[in-house]
Formats: structure tokens, sequence, C-alpha cells
């Protein structure tokens, strides 16, 4: 028998709920031509990778990308931004020993870059999942970043005023997740993936496997299951089985 919740409702309708999606290519079969998509990962931890190749199979075009960085060597995301399909990234550290796509996307005239320092990448994108308007910040005051924004002297320090980054999608990568969409993260994998699944309209979770619910401590949810639509189990990568001798 159901058992009713608060307020005498009944707990049938919460136990209904599934955010599983069969693959990670159904998963973002919505994601249309100009959004605006947040990838979570620093370097290459905590990098959606099947997810992004399903946005590249896809073929969404005219794409604003936000991350942390503009992608490492010719995977994940420098191979997104290898299809031209990218008009502009806003992250904060566009360039290091293997960011040669972006380097040429960018020297070409073919991809356009806000760089945004990262602590104040990470407040604009936490600003937007916490319904904050806009923030007073002293990060960039005096530099070209501050040109054509507003400042104001506070308790006489001198700060700039920025705004929060919205996306219609993230993409993000935990280690476990269960059906109602809660997640719980590997260590420095975590980074940006609780933030951006409260700043996007619509927030995927690929994972490294789907547990049973009241499996997870809910005092351990780095993302609480409200901020995540999707949930999509990461494939499993098959070794090749080694030749007869």
């Amino acid at each position: 028998m159901w058992g009713g919740g608060p307020g005498g409702k009944s707990n049938r309708e919460d136990a209904m709920i599934n955010k599983i999606i069969s693959s990670a290519r159904e998963a973002v079969t919505d994601i249309q031509d100009g959004a605006t998509v947040m990838i979570g990962g620093f370097g290459t931890a905590g990098t959606p990778l099947a997810l992004i190749d399903a946005l590249i199979e896809q073929g969404a075009r005219d794409l604003t990308v936000v991350n942390n960085n503009a992608g490492n060597a010719d995977t994940g995301l420098a191979a997104l931004l290898k299809t031209k399909r990218v008009r502009k990234i806003i992250c904060s550290f566009p360039r290091q020993p293997d960011s040669w796509v972006f380097d040429a996307l960018y020297r070409a005239g073919e991809i356009e870059l806000e760089l945004v320092p990262q602590g104040n990448l990470a407040e604009r994108i936490r600003a937007a999942g916490a319904g904050i308007g806009a923030f007073f910040t002293p990060t960039g005051y005096a530099t070209l970043l501050a040109e054509g924004k507003e400042t104001r002297e506070i308790n006489g320090r001198q700060y700039v005023l920025e705004h929060p980054i919205h996306a219609d999608h993230a993409l993000i990568k935990a280690d476990r997740g269960d059906r109602w969409g809660n997640l719980v993260y590997r260590k420095t994998a975590r980074n940006f993936g609780p933030i951006m699944a409260s700043a996007a309209k619509c927030a995927i979770a690929e994972v490294r496997e789907i547990v049973e619910l009241g499996i997870l401590d809910p005092e351990a949810y780095a993302t609480p299951g409200i901020f995540v639509q999707r949930v999509v189990r990461q494939p499993v990568l098959m070794l090749a089985e080694p030749r007869a001798a």
C-alpha cells in the first residue's frame, strides 16, 4: 500500500520519477542550433566524453559553449570545436600545450572567445543557478576584461559588475546517480558539475553507474536530483580479448 507523503500527498508520483535515458544520443537529441551548452570538466577530469561525442553526431550548430578550458588534443571538447559548429566559447583557460584545435580556429577568426577569470566564471555560473541578477567582484578591475562594464567603489575598494551565465543545456559527468537524478562525483571530477546543473534549463548527467534508490547517502549528494533532468550511463569500454599464442 502506498503511504502518504508530506501533507498527506501520495508517494506514487515520486516513485514513478525516472530520469534515466537509454543512450547518450537520445539524451542530447533536442539540443538546438544556437543553444548555449555548459560542458563540465577541468582539463580532462570530469569531462562527459560520451555526451560530447553524441552532440557531435547529433549535429547542432552555432553553439555557445561554456567550459573551464578550450579542449585538449583532438578528443572531447576539442573534437566538438573541430567540427566548426561552435560559434563562441566562454572559458577561463583557452590555451595550453595541446590546445591546437582552438588555437587554429581562433587565429583563423572562426571562433569567438569570451575570456573570464576562473573565479568569476564559477561565480557567474553559480549566480545563474541561485537566481542572482548580478554581482560585484574586484577581479578584473582596471584591466581589459572590465572594459564596458559598470564599476563601483565599495568600502574603499573598486569592483566590477558581472552577470550570471545561463545555459539551455549542461552536459556533466558524475560517478554514480539514481533514477531521480541525484548525483555523487569522484574527487576532482566534481569541478563545475554541480553549479552547471543548477544554471541550465536541462542538465544531462553521464554517470559511471546507476544505482537503486536509497543506495546513495542523501548527505553525500553533490547534485540533488531537482537540478537534473536526464541521466545516462556511459558506455563501458570493452577490452579486446588476447590473441591465442
